[in-house]
């Protein structure tokens, strides 16, 4: 079993720090720059490159990020957040193994955008909107059973979607957060994962056709590619950005207000805050 430190909870608020910037600046261009929500992924990183300080808070943003990602893989592996061993269970810690993966994916994103900016390269985006992503399902894909390890990746992003739209409808993720959160995080954190239960089921589809529908590596997508591809869905787009947008605010008050649990599976489930 881990041992719980100060310095895994602060590692978990940066994480929430750098999602809170992550989907404010997603939501945001998604919103008022077309341009660059076609550009995908690379246009949040691109956004966040040319802000004040810009290579600082991507290096803010791969610590974080990674530092959330692991945090997820602790819920699949040691059950810190008590879901317990029942397929309920399984399916919810499975799901936070794959929210795991893709953050990993998107600090490894990060990374090449500071990195390449520290070393004077220019941008890290000139490989295209979701080139790593797709580089890395082509070589999946070119292994024994790979279109199999992609689809089942889909399909664990489709029970992450459903647990997402799930907990923004139901108000469940407030078990664990602070009573002295804003009474305004029951609608942000809502709308943010609604929001996001349609992201990850885009993402999740792309993950399923290209695994078992042989569709190809080229349709795997990833968070800004998937916001991208509802560009043209009207209102749906709208409200996916606005949720998105919220979804940051309501990140960046986690940061502060997620009450982080012990390592420990026995520690047991906040109550409800009043």
């Amino acid at each position: 079993m881990v041992d719980k430190s100060e310095k895994f909870n602060w590692l978990v608020r940066v994480g929430y720090f750098s999602r809170a910037i992550l989907y404010a600046v997603l939501g945001l261009i998604a919103l008022t720059s077309a341009q660059q929500i076609a550009q995908g992924t690379n246009g949040i990183f691109q956004a966040i490159e040319n802000y004040p300080a810009g290579t600082a808070i991507l290096w803010i943003m791969v610590i974080g990020l990674t530092a959330y990602a692991l945090f997820r893989f602790c819920s699949l592996f040691f059950d810190i957040e008590n879901n317990g061993t029942d397929k309920k269970g399984w399916a919810k810690r499975i799901g936070h193994g794959g929210s795991g993966i893709g953050h990993l994916a998107l600090a490894y994103s990060a990374y090449k955008f500071a990195s390449s900016d520290t070393s004077g390269g220019g941008s890290g985006g000139s490989g295209g909107s979701g080139g790593g992503a797709q580089e890395a399902a082509s070589g999946v894909l070119s292994m024994d059973f790979g279109g199999t390890v992609i689809g089942i990746l889909g399909l664990i992003f489709f029970i992450v979607a459903i647990f997402q739209a799930k907990k923004g409808i139901t108000g469940e993720f407030m078990h664990r957060i602070s009573g002295q959160a804003p009474s305004a995080t029951r609608w942000l954190g809502g709308a943010g994962f609604l929001a996001r239960g349609v992201v990850y089921a885009v993402i999740g589809w792309s993950l399923f056709k290209a695994g078992f529908m042989s569709a190809g590596a080229q349709q795997v997508k990833t968070l800004g590619d998937a916001v991208a591809s509802l560009a043209g869905e009207g209102f749906i787009f709208t409200l996916t950005a606005i949720g998105l947008l919220l979804f940051g605010i309501f990140s960046l008050i986690l940061a502060r207000y997620r009450i982080i649990p012990d390592l420990d599976k026995d520690a047991g489930v906040p109550s409800f805050r009043a």
